[in-house]
């Protein structure tokens, strides 16, 4: 097994109960907690997110912007705003893997060693699941050779389905 296939782990469950150094919140231009996964880290981080996204003043689709867990498990948080499915002809497909590009390299930045990503994208935002989960591992594996430091990605599947998508990618790795 290749030393970067087992620093990718998908798993299927709940973001908000990882005890990673940093989880990435599918978040919104506004980065005012929303539905889905962005709704639930919100929630399980407590009003104390609200207040310091509020400070940071937005973020632009395709980067992303560092906060503490508060409440979470997790130390921290990076916002990634992640593009809405407008077919693919809309640089959709870059503004995805910018999000987890510019995540992991922020991770990294902050001397983190475990990360643990959301599909983004792929709920409200209408990103094919396959094509998102694609760009999502493609990414990280690139990124990964990048920023040595971090041991640990994992790709958290919201249900089994997604879940066995990124087990599939991960498996079709070389080496």
């Amino acid at each position: 097994m290749s030393r970067v296939r087992q620093r990718i782990e998908a798993v299927c469950g709940d973001i908000t109960t990882m005890d990673v150094d940093a989880i990435v919140n599918a978040a919104n231009e506004r980065l005012a907690g929303g539905g889905g996964v962005d709704g639930a880290i919100h929630r399980a981080a407590g009003p104390r997110l609200h207040e310091a996204c509020l400070r940071l003043g937005g973020c632009p689709t395709g980067e992303v912007r560092l906060t503490a867990g508060f409440d979470l498990p997790a130390r921290y948080i990076i916002h990634a705003v992640g593009p809405v499915w407008r077919g693919g002809d809309n640089g959709e497909e870059e503004l995805l893997a910018s999000c987890y590009r510019q995540a992991l390299h922020t991770a990294a930045d902050e001397g983190l060693k475990s990360v643990a990503f959301p599909a983004i994208s792929c709920g409200v935002y209408g990103y094919p699941r396959e094509q998102a989960a694609e760009v999502a591992v493609r990414t990280v594996v690139e990124t990964l050779a990048e920023c040595p430091g971090i041991e640990k990605v994992f790709l958290v599947g919201y249900d089994q389905e997604m879940q066995e998508i990124y087990e599939r990618l991960i498996e079709e790795l070389p080496g």
